[in-house]
């Protein structure tokens, strides 16, 4: 199954890169040697902008990773959003990943929650209540509630979320961005199963981190 709908490159990077790449031009006309730190700085936001395609498991039980990044929590944890007890997964993002965001089920959001807050180290535990986030609570097609939570990092200032209550997503379907750094926790029920390891490597929209 693949679902790709989106540029190579994201279209939040496009203004970003339109300006580095305009500088490091007239850097290169007026003084070469000026231009080297431009230049690589349109490389740098060239490889943060990039969004490749992905292709999206289609097995129905299916929970795929909602962020690029590394698994840094996979524990039973309260779901604040739910009010429930819940296997909670947690997946950092550092300036090198895909900052694009990926829905983890098929279902129908439920209710979205945004909280302005503080930019903590999105790798520290505190992070997950304390700092500028986007929670969407999504209900699969079989009744299932699972909660993923964008959240904003040390050096992430911008949560983009482009989904509402009500509107349907499909596994693996972009649904947001993060600039620059941040976390996606996702809140399951107590009886997925997890396929994943803390320290494993993932990507947005093909890891399946754990089956309903």
């Amino acid at each position: 199954m693949q679902s790709y709908p989106h540029p190579i490159i994201a279209r939040e990077g496009w203004p970003f890169l339109a300006a580095s790449l305009v500088l490091a031009l007239i850097a290169s006309y007026w003084c070469p040697t000026w231009s080297i730190p431009l230049w690589g700085a349109t490389l740098f936001i060239l490889q943060f902008f990039r969004d490749p395609p992905r292709v999206v498991p289609a097995q129905a039980n299916a929970v795929v990773s909602a962020a690029d990044g590394r698994v840094i929590v996979l524990e039973k944890a309260y779901d604040a959003y739910l009010e429930r007890e819940a296997l909670k997964i947690s997946v950092f993002m550092n300036v090198f990943n895909v900052h694009s965001n990926r829905a983890p089920v098929d279902g129908v959001v439920q209710k979205c929650w945004y909280f302005p807050g503080k930019y903590f180290n999105a790798a520290l535990d505190k992070a997950s209540f304390e700092n500028e986030r986007n929670a969407l609570w999504i209900r699969t097609p079989d009744g299932q509630d699972v909660t993923c939570v964008q959240i904003a990092g040390l050096i992430a200032r911008r949560i983009l979320c482009y989904v509402e209550e009500g509107e349907r997503l499909d596994r693996g379907q972009r649904y947001g961005f993060i600039r620059f750094g941040s976390r996606v926790d996702l809140y399951l029920p107590l009886t997925a199963r997890p396929k994943v390891s803390l320290g494993d490597k993932v990507s947005a929209g093909s890891t399946v981190l754990a089956e309903l």
